[in-house]
């Protein structure tokens, strides 16, 4: 296979509440939004006949983070799925001060998952909410020296 990793994409309830908390709080870059008409066949795509979505494309270097905000048929909350759930768990992000960071996000309303924890020797890792109750990721991994 000769396929390379591009993005990662999520469905969202509200996409300009998406888009404020990836841009703002993680330093995303918003390129373009799509606004998709049942006629571009998303549908065809996605196995919803004659769906309609709004999409954004979110960039942090070469990463993008595709939003869809499913207009037709409006998409279903996520109910109570848990880490150990089959199917992509989080989105991670490194970071070098992640108490801070997480200092940050509290104060901007985000809630935490679990607590901060050193998985390895001088690897710290905190799970965080985003605004669908997506999960992501902080890992600070060790100082080189």
């Amino acid at each position: 296979m000769t396929a390379v990793a591009d993005h990662v994409a999520l469905s969202v309830r509200d996409l300009d509440a998406s888009i404020a908390f990836y841009r703002d709080l993680l330093g995303f870059e918003l390129r373009r939004i799509i606004e998709v008409p049942p006629e571009m066949n998303l549908g065809g795509i996605a196995g919803l006949p004659a769906c309609t979505a709004r999409i954004a494309h979110l960039f942090q270097g070469p990463l993008m983070l595709e939003l869809f905000h499913y207009l037709d048929p409006e998409g279903r909350p996520a109910g109570d799925r848990t880490q150990a759930d089959r199917g992509f768990s989080h989105l991670g992000f490194l970071c070098s001060d992640i108490r801070g960071d997480i200092e940050r996000l509290r104060e901007a309303g985000v809630d935490m998952v679990g607590e901060l924890v050193e998985f390895r020797p001088e690897v710290w890792v905190q799970y965080f909410y985003g605004p669908d109750r997506e999960v992501l990721e902080l890992r600070q991994l060790p100082r080189s020296g």
